[in-house]
């Protein structure tokens, strides 16, 4: 994985996406992209392309930030590896919210 992460920053960097674009940029680049990914769910597609672009424009936002995709998803991990609640129609709520 660390390997496909350099390829991208470097394609990043080699097109000035880094220096050259700004966070908002890129997060509504991000959106675009998970209304793509939206798309292919409902109609039932492959979704390995729309994650793939996800993923791309992630790896410029941390780059952009001197953050990783890893330190990221250990963050986010600690904050819901305790947390507890239950399924409501298909999504997970927290039990804070079910109240």
């Amino acid at each position: 994985m660390d390997e496909w992460i350099k390829r991208v920053e470097d394609w990043h960097v080699e097109r000035n996406l880094v220096d050259g674009s700004d966070d908002k940029s890129q997060v509504m680049k991000l959106m675009q992209e998970l209304g793509e990914l939206s798309d292919s769910v409902c109609k039932e597609k492959c979704i390995k392309d729309d994650i793939g672009d996800m993923l791309v424009v992630m790896i410029n936002i941390c780059k952009r930030n001197g953050v990783t995709l890893e330190e990221c998803l250990i963050t986010a991990y600690n904050d819901i590896k305790d947390r507890r609640g239950k399924m409501v129609d298909g999504v997970f709520v927290k039990e804070a919210d079910l109240g």
